[in-house]
């Protein structure tokens, strides 16, 4: 064993040597084409990108002839080169936030109490402890473990080894004792009340091994964590320094095997990935270590009914289940919150029968997708600033793989492991399409589903459809989920009729060239299926003549591009020409143009509008506004009583608060982190209810669940004396590796935008200011809290990644956003984004607050943008000179931008329970 881990150092040695190589050949070429006139250089840049395109082709070509097991080596130092190459950082954005402290603590003196207070949270008053406030939470706990028990996945469940015959189990591996029960950073919640793996166990009637129990807990590298994971801050500055080699693992004597094989054939190992908030994960933390490994292939040559449980918020490679036959089962669990463990325990007994589906689609190889061809990384020459390109278009998750490997079904199988939306059940379940009604404004289906196993369960309708597709014309996936039913408890022989319902006009695709969304004439074929990949029956809708949609169907605003002054030219991927437009960060240009410095660096104060009045004494107080439109004028009369100090002090002081301005009845407001149950982001912790991570929430497939658990975050704020929440998080999981997988809920904008709006609706029907988050394309955390600017096309960006926003702001009604640390289209607070998109073509009505405050993020850009408050734990006081500075230069502009702000702000707080 030494001598294996010898070699492997040794090829990591000689492939960074290689990347050290290359790199430096790169940077000579880079100095050689620089050289050249202009006039040459383009040609010279052409003929570079098609020579690593032949390369690219050949390497492939010549992995091909190789043999199975020479193949899987030649991949593995591939992916190791990449990994050198490019690695996520772990702690870019941390190292901003220490350094920013440290400016903190030295240059501004006296305001180093106030930012103490801001960490402290001392400044925040909430009672987690009276009568009505425990009750409340006793209530949480119950949504938390429903969430828990139909969010878990059965994936696999060979010759029905589960529920087991024979209620006793081996438990193998130390992973069983650091159990995850959830991520870190806001999406940390309150684990005080969690429950451990063992006790779990008992509670559902299944003896565990105790001798194999007490040799785990004999070795002195392991500390039982049940109930005390670090959480919050502390897990993020954790992760952050750590490495990025995959967790190691104790090895087993062979008589503690002998033992084990004696007490039960029943055994169990559980595998985790490490990923929290501000930092990413690289490919190889995704797969098996190799003392894992080891375990896996000790066990299953010893046992003959093993269980394998994903415990983890990234997807993980799954390919050694394949490789040994007495693996029978596979149980998805994520990250499930401090009851997932009886979850769990229920579903190996029998006690509960799984309902869950996967939110993502499992490959064999985490780094197959084209997102992950840019992911890590990348930064300008001239320009201290790092940027992502999001070439792989719309092509995200099942997308890519549905229509990259149409029609080659062998292909698919060898790249695909479990398709996005797989689950089984302990029974089975028929489906009768009963009626159909199919016309250019709605799609209805009713759809009888009846149990015809021996056990009661829960079945998910999961509907999809195909659009026709033009080659060379609008980009369309071959596949898109629409909508999804998820069925009641149905004992055996019970039936359930479940309505499927949608707009017609939800199946249209953006056209950028004409600026619309069109719905293409030809065959749209309606699919209901167990998966994205498992269809089973289709309903043909043929539409005659194209339908072409000009506007918003809620708000009427003219549809029009609004991200195209970046001048960023991206090689977008398309199904059109795979191989020709495949990403590569090999063809990024490293060197920022002209034009993407000057958007960047810019910004314009609108210096032609008339000065508001200020410090008028109308003799109004925010309560006589409650139950106005946004656009009443009485709110006219209202701002003009503010002062522009007032209104300073207001928009730069809202880390978790904003503050009282008591002689206009303008109450302070506490708003808390997190998708996960309510968190001071670890610097204060209190209790509160904790449920399962997001990603949990969404593999439950039930949206009366989503907004059941929204109803009751609300109903605590109601009890703890909070008035905001910032969640749900709605971004998209683009590539395994992002850092905050956990705490974002698919790779399917749909999903994530039905679970999201319920979530979110939830909670706003309990008069909380809902925060979705983070927006838009915060999706790495590699760079983030530096300034990452993001490059997409646009039908790309409203298809996916402002598909979930849209949704929870016309479904949910929401009055929060939290902006992205993401520079989009070369802007931090894009106008375009903020005010464009947000509020005119979708008519929110609302406030927007920034993400936690970093030097890139500046007051007045933010207020003059549509950005309206400052989560500024370190800095508030720079917040406010920049906005008196501003002031002084741009008078007009900054007062108006301050009293939109405050509006936006006040009218939203106007709309929580304090004003009930």
């Amino acid at each position: 064993m030494f001598e294996y881990f010898k070699k492997k150092k040794e090829k990591k040695q000689e492939i960074l040597q290689r990347v050290s190589e290359d790199k430096e050949k790169l940077k000579e070429r880079k100095q050689e084409i620089a050289a050249l006139p202009e006039s040459e250089r383009k040609a010279e840049i052409e003929s570079d990108k098609l020579l690593r395109k032949e390369q690219k082709q050949k390497r492939k070509e010549e992995i091909k002839s190789l043999s199975r097991k020479e193949r899987k080596v030649a991949k593995k130092e591939a992916k190791m080169y990449k990994k050198l190459k490019n690695r996520p950082i772990r702690f870019t954005g941390w190292s901003v936030f220490a350094a920013m402290l440290l400016f903190v603590v030295v240059t501004v003196g006296p305001t180093v109490t106030s930012v103490v207070e801001n960490m402290s949270g001392k400044h925040i008053s909430i009672d987690t402890t009276s009568a009505e406030a425990i009750q409340v939470r006793e209530a949480a706990d119950i949504v938390s473990e429903k969430i828990a028990n139909e969010g878990l996945v059965l994936l696999k469940n060979e010759n029905n080894s589960l529920p087991l015959e024979d209620k006793k189990i081996n438990v193998f591996g130390s992973t069983a004792f650091t159990f995850k029960y959830g991520g870190g950073g806001s999406g940390a919640s309150d684990l005080t009340r969690a429950v451990s793996l063992f006790d779990a166990l008992t509670n559902a009637g299944i003896e565990y091994n105790k001798e194999l129990y007490d040799y785990y807990m004999g070795l002195p590298e392991l500390e039982a964590t049940t109930g005390n994971s670090d959480t919050g801050i502390v897990q993020v500055v954790k992760g952050m320094f750590s490495n990025d080699e995959a967790a190691g693992e104790p090895d087993v004597p062979d008589a503690a095997i002998d033992q084990a094989k004696a007490y039960s054939e029943n055994a169990m190992i559980i595998v985790q990935s490490d990923a929290v908030e501000a930092s990413d994960v690289s490919g190889n933390q995704l797969e098996l270590s190799d003392e894992m490994h080891c375990l896996v292939e000790k066990v299953a040559n010893s046992f003959n009914n093993v269980t394998i449980v994903v415990n983890a918020g990234n997807t993980l490679e799954l390919g050694f289940v394949e490789e040994y036959s007495s693996i029978q089962s596979v149980i998805w669990v994520g990250t499930p919150g401090p009851f997932g463990t009886n979850s769990l325990a229920k579903a190996l007994s029998g006690d509960l029968n799984p309902s869950g589906r996967i939110t993502d689609t499992y490959a064999y190889d985490v780094e197959s997708s084209p997102a992950s061809e840019n992911f890590g990384d990348y930064k300008y020459e001239n320009l201290d600033k790092a940027y992502l390109n999001y070439e792989e278009g719309i092509y995200v998750g099942y997308r890519f793989y549905e229509t990259f490997y149409q029609g080659n079904e062998e292909g698919y199988n060898q790249t695909v492991q479990f398709p996005f939306g797989s689950g089984l059940s302990y029974t089975t379940f028929d489906w009768n399409i009963v009626s159909q009604e199919l016309n250019s404004d709605s799609i209805e289906l009713q759809v009888e589903v009846t149990n015809t196993g021996e056990v009661a369960g829960k079945d998910v309708v999961q509907v999809y459809y195909s659009a026709p597709y033009t080659p060379g014309g609008i980009e369309k996936s071959a596949i898109n989920l629409i909508t999804f039913e998820k069925t009641k408890s149905l004992e055996p022989g019970e039936s359930e009729v479940l309505t499927i319902h949608y707009d017609t006009r939800d199946m249209a695709s953006y056209d950028m060239e004409n600026e619309n969304y069109i719905l293409e004439n030809g065959t749209y074929e309606i699919k209901l299926s167990k998966n994205v990949h498992e269809i089973d029956s289709t309903v043909n809708f043929e539409l005659a003549e194209d339908i072409v949609y000009q506007t918003d169907a809620v708000t009427g605003t003219e549809y029009k591009n609004r991200f195209t002054q970046s001048g960023n030219e991206l090689t977008v991927l398309s199904r059109n020409d795979w191989e020709g437009t495949y990403p590569s960060d090999q063809d990024d240009s490293k060197v920022a143009t002209d034009k993407v410095i000057e958007r960047v660096q810019g910004h314009e104060y609108n210096d032609d509008l008339e000065m508001p009045t200020t410090g008028a004494d109308n003799g109004l107080k925010l309560g006589d506004l409650k139950g106005l439109d946004y656009d009443d004028p009485l709110w006219n009369e209202f701002l003009d009583q503010l002062t522009v100090d007032q209104m300073i002090n207001y928009v730069s002081e809202a880390a978790y608060h904003t503050i009282a301005i008591d002689e206009l009845g303008v109450p302070n407001t506490v708003l808390m982190d997190g998708p996960a149950g309510f968190s001071f982001f670890g610097f204060k912790q209190f209790e509160a209810g904790a449920y399962p991570t997001e990603i949990v929430v969404a593999s439950s497939w039930n949206k009366d669940l989503a907004y059941e658990m929204g109803e009751m975050i609300g109903q605590e704020a109601q009890a703890y004396g909070i008035h905001g929440w910032y969640a749900p998080a709605l971004n998209i999981h683009r590539s395994p590796q992002g850092g905050r997988n956990f705490e974002y809920m698919s790779e399917d904008p749909l999903l994530n935008g039905m679970i999201g709006s319920g979530m979110a609706k939830g909670a706003s029907d309990q008069g909380v200011i809902v925060f979705m988050k983070h927006f838009i394309m915060n999706e790495q955390e590699t760079n983030a809290r530096s300034g990452l600017l993001v490059w997409a096309n646009e039908q790309a960006m409203r298809e996916i990644h402002l598909r979930p926003f849209e949704m929870t702001v016309k479904e949910a009604g929401v009055t929060g956003a939290m902006s992205s640390f993401s520079l989009i289209d070369g802007k931090w607070a894009n106008p375009a984004l903020l005010n464009g998109m947000l509020r005119d073509e979708w008519g929110f009505e609302g406030v927007v607050s920034s993400d936690a405050v970093f030097g890139f993020m500046e007051a007045p850009q933010a207020i003059t943008s549509g950005n309206d408050l400052m989560l500024d734990v370190l800095t508030a006081p720079k917040q406010k000179q920049l906005l008196e500075e501003a002031y002084e230069e741009h008078p007009e502009a900054i007062t108006v931008g301050l009293r939109n702000s405050m509006h936006n702000a006040l009218y939203a707080t106007l709309k929580t329970h304090i004003f009930n």
